[in-house]
């Protein structure tokens, strides 16, 4: 019942805020952006459509490359539906928490143990975070350089914080999957702290079971990094994923008759300082704080109705269509 009525909280919250993000991107230019969203080319909203796919059957793909390794009849369609479904559960909870979880129990479901379910995903996450900071990097060496941002304010600060965050989160889950015996002391100290205050009926029997549990994650954890040529292909493929994902704008403005404000080297860029400022926006799917940062890097090319239509297109193919995919696919048994 509590899981239900977080997921329930969280919605609303959810559509609390879209209307009252709507409602400040609306009130000024409601008729102009209007009128460039019903009037966009078809043909390029459907290769901004095409993108987000690709997005999604590049996870996939990793995700299915990963989870072989424990189960050698695992299917590409199974992990394309675990996407879908991440989708919608990140897409519903605060930092994107749910995701992770429920790939763990979709896993489970699939045939595969929880010690190797949460091993895959772990291991997904690695490389997806590994992506990410190697474009963060890119983009935040190319501004300095070329300052595409002048008039950004304290947003090049936050920009750096989430670049701080996803290297620590990097670093943290490289410790979880192959520092095995900071994990046995994390583990006899939190369990024999549970003893103590009586949580535990068993803490010995409960102690070897978690050393055995730590035991078979690390030997799991090891296939990541046994062969280096696929684990540099798994970052590589999630390098391909997020270009995808980071050229949307791109395609849109095209779709919106701009075929000069901006090229694809720089909005990959400015996608990527967008979506590092989305990584600690508490709200789900970081709305509010993306739609912002976004008018305000894309603001020091575009201007107007037309940023403001780009902006809203963007922001239902990245983020409302997921949640309307994976709610599909939740409610659709697998064939």
């Amino acid at each position: 019942m509590k899981g239900k009525l977080k997921s329930k909280l969280s919605i609303v919250l959810l559509i609390i805020v879209t209307i009252i993000v709507l409602y400040f991107a609306l009130k000024d230019d409601f008729n102009d952006i209007i009128s460039n969203i019903l009037t966009i080319n078809i043909w390029w909203l459907l290769v901004s459509i095409f993108l987000i796919f690709g997005y999604w059957f590049m996870k996939s793909f990793v995700l299915y490359q990963t989870a072989r390794h424990f189960k050698k009849d695992y299917r590409m369609t199974q992990a394309f539906r675990n996407i879908l479904l991440t989708q919608f559960f990140n897409g519903i909870t605060p930092f994107a928490s749910g995701g992770q979880p429920f790939q763990v129990y979709s896993l489970k479901k699939e045939g595969i143990k929880i010690t190797d379910a949460t091993n895959i995903i772990i291991q997904d996450f690695i490389v997806y975070q590994i992506a990410l900071v190697i474009l963060g990097v890119f983009a935040i060496i190319a501004n300095y350089f070329c300052h595409f941002y002048p008039e950004v304010g304290f947003l090049k600060q936050l920009v750096t914080l989430g670049f701080i965050i996803n290297t620590v989160i990097i670093i943290v889950l490289f410790i979880v999957a192959f520092a095995k015996k900071i994990n046995y002391f994390i583990a006899e100290k939190a369990i024999h702290f549970l003893g103590k205050m009586k949580l535990l009926k068993d803490p010995t029997n409960t102690k070897e079971k978690w050393k055995d549990y730590i035991t078979r994650f690390h030997s799991g954890a090891k296939i990541l990094m046994k062969d280096k040529k696929h684990f540099i292909k798994l970052i590589f493929m999630n390098l391909i994923a997020l270009i995808s994902l980071y050229l949307i704008p791109l395609t849109i403005l095209y779709g919106l008759g701009d075929y000069n404000s901006l090229s694809g080297g720089l909005t990959i860029i400015t996608s990527a300082y967008v979506m590092l400022i989305g990584s600690f926006v508490p709200i789900p799917g970081g709305t509010g704080g993306l739609e912002y940062s976004f008018l305000t890097f894309y603001g020091n090319f575009l201007n107007g109705s037309i940023l403001k239509a780009v902006m809203l297109i963007w922001r239902f193919i990245t983020y409302y269509l997921g949640i309307v995919v994976g709610a599909i696919a939740l409610n659709t048994k697998e064939k």
